[in-house]
């Protein structure tokens, strides 16, 4: 009997398109439509989501893309695309210990990392689209001209960061001019409902145009546009005022205090999107697919292959099944602390990056699966891949913040709110967005946009969007005192993650694809920074033990995540064995974790996650969006 669920599972032959808000995933469903595959249809759709979306993303923003291409020769298979920019040049750890920071801010200018999603869509849609560059960007460019509906959340986002837009010293006074001002011209954050229209973004995205087509009409066709937009973007107009208000203007950031940018245009010249293989783990009879450990996708690879075999026969509503979840996930973001960051300069930084293949060596694995016990554990756990020659990395002190109240309005990217005496629309909450796709033809893509959100900096007036804040993911060496955060050894090398000029910084974001018996299967993925994977890890689980794929189900069942490890996101905090579950799991799994020493903190029944999914299924294409937020839809036929 098929499980009940908030919302039929959407089933079709035709196409379907999930995202995290119903215009983008409509806006897809209608590329494909029209005629368009499925990387034209997430294009379009990712493009309307950094409209509809703002407090969530921008075109200032991140973006990794896993997918499926069922072309022939070296355009087919599986490809990760990666629009995740650097940290710029001037940004160097002595940067930061001139202005007496111990810590990289999560808000204003200094954090700003070159901006890589403009460059990422448009590589896809250069190589594996069909549709010209102007066919794609006119739905989000007239959202952004006429309007697009102002959700409760964004109202909620702008109301608590009216004040750092209008009040005090660096005020983010060209973020007010966007996006408070009401119809009769008053400063106010707009009502839920009402119309946001983003002009400025429109303007600057028909500029866009305008370059691409005119090299277009030169000569060179479809692949001339996308060649003159990134140079446009990266190396023409828009780079050009990105480093004027950079060089020219101060800002207030999460500290508290007035700095300048590190951002030059210069970095944004240097750089280009990135096409490379996806690391690839595995799960009974599933394969799955991440970015590479620039990203944290491995830590899902790792802590599947930890469960592998541990969990047949275990009711997924016992603590048993939780814990054992819960406890593998550890033991692999302790792995991504020690370990993960950008391979590329690494070696020449002194940092020590294991490759995949050794953090998913099955001899590694089995000595980490003996870690595996009955109880919580609140030390974080790393190990050695590859070998005991490595030494761990020191992991400095979370940066001391006396009042969180007054860190600044965008503090970390948190889907479950760290400071309890702060509601959720008091934090100008960042987050993500995310979209999936499945065509006809039997192309996937899995894309999560992430950053460039309305309180991440103030906006660039000529252009009408902010950049994004990824550096402060990247720790300053000296950063505090080391902890000892292991049984086994003292932390005591470079990290991988350490601040370096031109080093991508360890993004969360963390999209997803899945391959049975080698055939594509399902794209999949949820905004939540460091929690994706950890909402990815008992979704991708109960549909490898499924004897069917029920889609909607697994989107609707409880979930749960961990905050053992410190954020990624500014000011680093966590908490060691907290086990943050939904309440529809009920006492008694609450109360069994309690006693396994998990310091177990139950939540709204529907709060956690937003995941989306789109399948490829016997002939059939199925898709399933979150109900969480009522925000997400999947449409397809």
């Amino acid at each position: 009997m098929p499980l009940p669920t908030t919302r039929p599972e959407i089933t079709g032959t035709f196409g379907a398109v999930a995202s995290t808000h119903w215009l983008a995933s409509q806006t897809g469903m209608g590329v494909l439509e029209r005629g368009g595959n499925a990387f034209d249809a997430a294009a379009a759709a990712g493009f309307v989501l950094q409209v509809v979306e703002p407090h969530l993303n921008g075109p200032g923003s991140d973006l990794p893309i896993v997918l499926w291409s069922a072309a022939g020769g070296a355009d087919g298979g599986a490809h990760v695309v990666c629009g995740q920019g650097p940290v710029p040049a001037a940004a160097t750890p002595q940067a930061f210990a001139d202005l007496g920071l111990t810590a990289i801010p999560g808000s204003g200018l200094l954090p700003a990392t070159v901006p890589g999603a403009f460059g990422a869509w448009t590589l896809l849609l250069q190589r594996w689209g069909t549709w010209r560059l102007r066919d794609v960007l006119e739905p989000a460019i007239g959202y952004a001209r006429h309007g697009a509906p102002v959700l409760p959340r964004v109202a909620a986002t702008l109301e608590s960061v009216t004040p750092l837009f209008l009040q005090g010293e660096g005020a983010w006074t060209t973020s007010a001019a966007t996006y408070l001002t009401g119809d009769d011209g008053a400063a106010r954050a707009p009502q839920p409902w009402s119309r946001l229209r983003l002009t400025a973004l429109a303007d600057t995205y028909d500029r866009v145009l305008a370059a691409a087509e005119a090299a277009g009409r030169r000569g060179g066709g479809r692949d001339a546009e996308f060649e003159a937009a990134r140079e446009y973007w990266y190396r023409g107009e828009v780079a050009d005022v990105v480093d004027r208000f950079f060089s020219a203007t101060r800002w207030r950031d999460a500290t508290g205090a007035v700095h300048a940018g590190l951002l030059r245009g210069s970095d944004l010249a240097a750089w280009e999107p990135t096409i490379e293989p996806p690391a690839v783990g595995g799960y009974r009879d599933v394969q799955v697919l991440k970015t590479g450990t620039w990203g944290q996708g491995p830590v899902l690879l790792q802590a599947l292959a930890l469960l592998d075999g541990q969990l047949d026969g275990v009711d997924e509503d016992d603590d048993d099944w939780v814990h054992a979840c819960a406890a593998a996930f550890d033991l692999a973001v302790a792995d991504r602390e020690a370990w993960y960051g950008d391979p590329v300069g690494a070696e020449e930084d002194g940092a020590d990056v294991p490759s995949v293949t050794e953090l998913l060596d099955p001899a590694y694995t089995a000595s980490r699966r003996a870690l595996l016990g009955e109880y919580a554990e609140s030390e974080l756990q790393p190990g050695w891949p590859g070998g005991t020659v490595r030494r761990l990395p020191q992991l400095p002190e979370p940066p001391r913040v006396e009042a969180l109240a007054d860190a600044g309005p965008a503090v970390g990217e948190p889907t479950v709110d760290r400071r309890e005496e702060l509601s959720r629309e008091e934090l100008g909450r960042g987050d993500t967005v995310h979209v999936d796709v499945a065509d006809r033809w039997g192309n996937l893509v899995s894309a999560t946009p992430s950053g460039g959100w309305l309180q991440s900096s103030p906006v660039i007036p000529e252009l009408g969007f902010a950049l994004g804040t990824r550096a402060q993911m990247c720790w300053l060496p000296g950063g505090g005192s080391p902890r000892s955060r292991s049984r086994a050894a003292r932390w005591g090398s470079t990290l991988g993650s350490t601040l370096r000029p031109g080093r991508r910084p360890r993004t969360t974001l963390s999209p997803t694809l899945l391959l049975r018996d080698g055939e594509p299967w399902m794209a999949l993925g949820t905004p939540g920074g460091d929690q994706q994977d950890a909402w990815q890890l008992p979704f991708v689980i109960r549909l490898a033990h499924a004897s069917e794929t029920a889609l909607q189900a697994a989107v609707d069942a409880p979930t749960f995540h961990t905050e053992t490890a410190p954020s990624s996101f500014w000011p680093r905090q966590e908490a060691p064995a907290q086990l943050v579950i939904e309440e529809r799991f009920g006492p008694s799994v609450a109360a069994g974790l309690t006693r396994r020493g998990w310091d177990v903190r139950p939540v709204d029944g529907w709060s956690l996650g937003r995941l989306s999914a789109v399948a490829l299924d016997g002939g059939w294409i199925r898709a399933a969006a979150n109900p969480r937020g009522a925000q997400g839809y999947a449409v397809g036929r």
